[in-house]
């Protein structure tokens, strides 16, 4: 029992480690492209994280989470603090699924077809709310990813637009893995473009104001070439255990 709580105490502080050093990084990143800390939004991915530590984190200070997995995020719903911290879903999503967690989440970030814009746009009008999303752009054009290409994100921004029960605030994307800086920078880059070309055009119902992308090896980058929004799992909680 006392070798639990030394090895759980150990895991408060490197969390509370951690969430420091990442600030701090965000901070740094932020000035280096001249804006300031607040401009930027730290949502911390919390798959596999147990709840006791992702509500040690928002008493930090945390104020957004994001879950991958209807079912995990189902059955830790009623355990999360959310009383000052959004809930967000950032994984892939199943048309069939979108019921399940309309009503609980303040953002979709993974929405890559019409038809998955649709269904969000038909649960969500059945709570009477209009749910904010993000199209989710597959930079790199992995035929293994999801999210729609680059030239194909003009027409679904059109089209998703129309939908009365949702409202598209920005982009995320998960570039291709990279060797270095410079390949890495060059897709977040683009995605930073294509943001600004679609904010450019003002299309009625959509407002581009987040740009999601960046992760825990390459949130710098990000927030470096225009990201507004990073995604950290492990940098804040450390390497995911799967069971």
């Amino acid at each position: 029992m006392q070798e639990k709580l030394l090895s759980n105490q150990q895991k408060l502080n490197d969390i509370q480690y951690n969430y420091k050093k990442i600030e701090e990084n965000i901070a740094k990143a932020a000035e280096l492209s001249g804006r300031k800390r607040e401009d930027i939004i730290f949502l911390s991915a919390t798959k596999t994280v147990e709840p006791q530590y992702i509500n040690y984190a928002i008493s930090l200070g945390l104020k957004y989470i994001g879950e991958n997995k209807v079912q995990e995020l189902l059955s830790k719903y009623e355990q999360y603090d959310l009383a000052n911290t959004s809930l967000q879903f950032i994984g892939h999503l199943q048309s069939n699924k979108v019921r399940q967690i309309v009503d609980k989440v303040d953002m979709i970030q993974s929405v890559d077809s019409l038809k998955l814009a649709q269904e969000i746009s038909k649960q969500s009008k059945k709570y009477n709310k209009t749910t904010d999303i993000l199209l989710e752009v597959n930079i790199g054009k992995e035929e293994s990813k999801s999210g729609v290409f680059p030239e194909k994100l003009q027409e679904l921004c059109c089209q998703v637009s129309e939908l009365e029960n949702v409202k598209i605030k920005g982009l995320m994307t998960i570039p291709p893995i990279c060797n270095t800086k410079a390949e890495i920078s060059s897709y977040f880059s683009s995605m930073y473009n294509l943001f600004v070309d679609i904010r450019g055009k003002n299309v009625h119902n959509v407002s581009m104001e987040c740009l999601s992308m960046g992760m825990s090896s390459d949130y710098e980058e990000a927030i470096k070439c225009g990201a507004n929004m990073v995604r950290i799992g492990s940098s804040l909680f450390g390497a995911r255990v799967y069971k």
